[in-house]
C-alpha cells in the first residue's frame, strides 16, 4: 500500500523578517535560511513579524501580523478589511507607488522574458482609486459555527470567504449593501444552496445574478423582489449554465449598457458577459489605443478577441472597414446586434478559436493597415505567428499579463520584423498587483 504523504506542518509562532523586494504578486520578499518566503501585507524596506501560512519544496508563504519598521510608502488602508480579504493586496501602499510598481513589472518581464525595451515608456493611465470596480464574482457562504452566511472574496491565501462588511473598490450599489445582502441570504430557505452572485454594473443599472443550485421556494422569490424593489438594483436567477440567466421580474428586465460618448458608441451587455472593470480606464483606455494606431479614413483594420465591440465600434467611426474576430459564438451575434443599433455599418465579424490553429479563416488572407489585440491572460501566442507576416504597419496590443505580453512582444520584434515602439501601463485595478498594459509595434521598413 502506497504510503500517504504528510502534509508539512507549519511553524508555529511569529518570525520576524526584513523585506528585500515585492513579488509580482505584491507580496514582500524575504530568504529565511536560503528559501524565499513571500510575505501578505509586507512592503520592501520594512522589518515585520509574519506567521506562515503555507509552505512548499521551493517557497513558503506568510502574512505580515505586525510591522515594525514602515516603510515611507506605505499607507493605513481604507478597508477594514484590507488584512484579511483576498479582493486587494496592496491597500497599504500608496497609489501612486502601485501605479509604478506596476510599470516596473511591466518593464522588467519585457526585458527578462522578451528581451525587448521600448523606445518610449507612455505616461500611466489612471482614474478613480475607490468604488470602480463594476464587475466581480462574489462567493456566497452559509457558515454554521457563525450562524449566518457570508459574502465577498476569499481570504488572502484561503479558501474561506473573508468576513467583510462593505467593499469600497465595487461601485457603491454594491459594496455599499454587502452586509445586506448576507442578511437576504440568511432569511432565505435556499441559503445553503446559493454559492455566488455575479455583479455587472452599466452606466444605466446594476445587475446581480444568484446562482442557486436548488429551485427557490416562493417565500425566497418574494424575498428576492422585495430587496430588488427597495434597493433598485437588478436580480437575476441562474439554476444552471449561463444559458439558465433569466430575470427575477421580466418586466424590469431592460438592457445593460455602457457607452463611449466621444465615438456615440453604446454597447449593449448582459449580467454575465465579460467586459471592462473599470469604466473611467476604459473611456482613458480605447482613445489612447485609437491614437496608437493613427488611423486614417481609408485603412482597413483587424481587431482580434474583439469581444462585444469595445474597440472595434469606436475604431469603426474614423475608418473605411474594421474586421472583428472573437471565439465566443454568442458575443460575435452581439456585436453584430450592437454595431446595427449603434448605424454602423463597416463592421464584419467572425467566429473563430484564436489560440487554436486557424485553417481555411476566410479573414486571415486579406490585407489590414492596422491590427488590435486584447487577449486574455494565455496572450496571442497563436494567432501572432499568422497575423506577423501579413504586413500591417501599425499593431497595438492590449494586455492584461506582463509575462505573455513581453513573450509576445519578443516574437513580433525578433521574428516578424516590428519595432516596440512604446508601452505602458494602465490601472484597471487599483489596489491589486493585476498588471494592465498597452504596447505600440511598428513594422520596419
Amino acid at each position: 500500500m502506497a504510503r500517504r504523504s504528510r502534509k508539512k506542518r507549519l511553524p508555529a509562532g511569529e518570525f520576524e523578517a526584513v523585506i528585500e523586494s515585492l513579488s509580482h504578486e505584491g507580496r514582500g520578499v524575504t530568504h529565511i535560511g536560503g528559501k524565499a518566503v513571500f510575505i501578505d501585507g509586507a512592503l520592501p524596506g520594512e522589518r515585520v513579524m509574519f506567521r506562515y501560512v503555507k509552505r512548499q519544496r521551493s517557497f513558503d508563504n506568510g502574512i505580515a501580523t505586525s510591522i515594525l519598521e514602515r516603510a515611507p510608502d506605505r499607507v493605513m488602508p481604507r478597508c477594514a478589511h484590507a488584512g484579511v480579504c483576498g479582493g486587494c493586496s496592496l491597500q497599504h501602499l500608496a497609489p501612486e507607488m502601485q501605479i509604478a510598481f506596476k510599470q516596473q513589472a511591466m518593464l522588467e518581464a519585457l526585458a527578462h522574458i522578451g528581451g525587448v525595451e521600448p523606445g518610449e515608456v507612455l505616461p500611466p493611465l489612471t482614474d478613480a482609486h475607490w468604488e470602480y470596480r463594476r464587475k466581480a464574482r462574489l462567493g456566497v457562504r452559509y457558515v454554521k459555527k457563525k450562524g449566518r452566511v457570508l459574502v465577498g472574496f476569499r481570504e488572502k491565501q484561503s479558501a474561506f470567504l473573508a468576513d467583510i462588511e462593505a467593499c469600497p473598490v465595487l461601485v457603491p450599489e454594491v459594496g455599499e449593501r454587502i452586509t445586506a445582502l448576507c442578511e437576504l441570504i440568511g432569511a432565505m430557505d435556499a441559503r445553503e444552496k446559493i454559492p455566488q452572485i455575479e455583479v455587472a454594473a452599466g452606466d444605466n443599472a446594476t445587475a446581480l445574478v444568484f446562482r442557486h443550485l436548488a429551485p427557490l421556494s416562493a417565500g425566497d422569490i418574494e424575498k428576492l423582489r422585495a430587496f430588488e424593489a427597495g434597493s433598485g438594483l437588478k436580480l437575476y436567477l441562474q439554476p444552471g449554465g449561463p444559458d439558465t440567466v433569466t430575470p427575477l421580474t421580466p418586466a424590469r428586465d431592460t438592457p445593460l449598457y455602457y457607452e463611449h460618448p466621444d465615438y456615440q458608441v453604446r454597447v449593449d451587455i448582459g449580467p454575465l458577459d465579460f467586459f471592462q472593470v473599470n469604466a473611467g480606464i476604459n473611456r482613458r483606455m480605447v482613445p489612447l489605443a485609437l491614437s496608437l494606431l493613427a488611423l486614417e479614413p481609408e485603412h482597413r483594420v483587424l481587431d482580434l478577441f474583439c469581444g462585444l465591440g469595445n474597440f472595434t465600434l469606436p475604431i469603426a467611426r474614423h475608418v473605411g472597414e474594421v474586421v472583428g474576430v472573437e471565439g465566443d459564438a454568442t458575443m460575435v451575434a452581439r456585436a453584430r446586434k450592437t454595431a446595427s443599433a449603434n448605424g454602423i455599418e463597416n463592421t464584419s465579424y467572425y467566429v473563430a478559436n484564436l489560440m487554436g490553429e486557424m485553417k481555411n479563416e476566410p479573414w486571415l488572407p486579406q490585407h489590414y493597415d492596422r491590427i488590435l489585440l486584447d487577449p486574455p491572460r494565455a496572450g496571442a501566442r497563436e494567432v501572432i505567428e499568422k497575423i506577423g507576416p501579413l504586413g500591417a504597419e501599425r499593431i497595438v496590443y492590449v494586455s492584461c499579463h506582463p509575462g505573455t505580453l513581453a513573450r509576445d512582444a519578443g516574437e513580433l520584434v525578433k521574428t516578424h520584423g516590428y519595432r516596440l515602439v512604446s508601452a505602458g501601463v494602465m490601472d484597471m485595478f487599483p489596489h491589486t498587483a493585476h498588471v494592465e498594459s498597452i504596447a505600440l509595434f511598428v513594422r520596419r521598413s
